[in-house]
């Protein structure tokens, strides 16, 4: 007897999506594994020096959520 073989791609929608949140939670709880490379570091560094020397260049969340409402109409 040759048990069928259940793959990801065979997973419900609410499935998958639960998967999803297991592996980013998993993630989360052990984020010193997580391989960050350089190129993100620098370019976070600039981010970082970008909103030092240009405050007014950042958005706070409450515009960050109207933007992304207006634009995608929610």
């Amino acid at each position: 007897m040759n048990p069928k073989s259940t793959s990801i791609f065979d997973l419900s929608p609410a499935e998958k999506l639960q998967l999803v949140e297991d592996l980013w939670d998993d993630l989360a709880a052990n984020p010193t594994v997580v391989p960050i490379h350089d190129w993100q570091k620098e370019e976070l560094a600039r981010r970082k020096t970008n909103l030092v020397n240009t405050p007014a260049s950042g958005l706070s969340w409450d515009e960050v959520q109207r933007r992304i409402r207006a634009q995608h109409g929610r």
